[in-house]
């Protein structure tokens, strides 16, 4: 495989990770915070209503989740496409 080649499916599975991690960050932070939040507040989650608590803590968390795992998933495309020896 050429450099090129390699370079460019590098970054189309690099943009392809971005586009799914923005996807569920936009679902949560978007859909479980604001459009699903009547649904979601008629489950009862640490004393709080569900929808509610995704708002204010549980969006907060996947966030940070979401950057360890694109950390982990780039560290991974690195040595699959051998992007860490340059």
């Amino acid at each position: 495989m050429s450099n090129n080649d390699r370079s460019t499916r590098y970054w189309r599975a690099n943009a392809t990770l971005i586009g799914i991690l923005l996807s569920i960050w936009a679902f949560v932070s978007l859909g479980c915070g604001i459009l699903l939040v009547e649904p979601l507040n008629k489950i009862t989650f640490f004393g709080a209503p569900f929808g509610f608590w995704m708002a204010q803590q549980g969006s907060i968390y996947v966030f940070v989740i979401l950057i360890f795992v694109y950390a982990w998933r780039m560290d991974r495309l690195d040595h699959e496409y051998h992007m860490d020896e340059d």
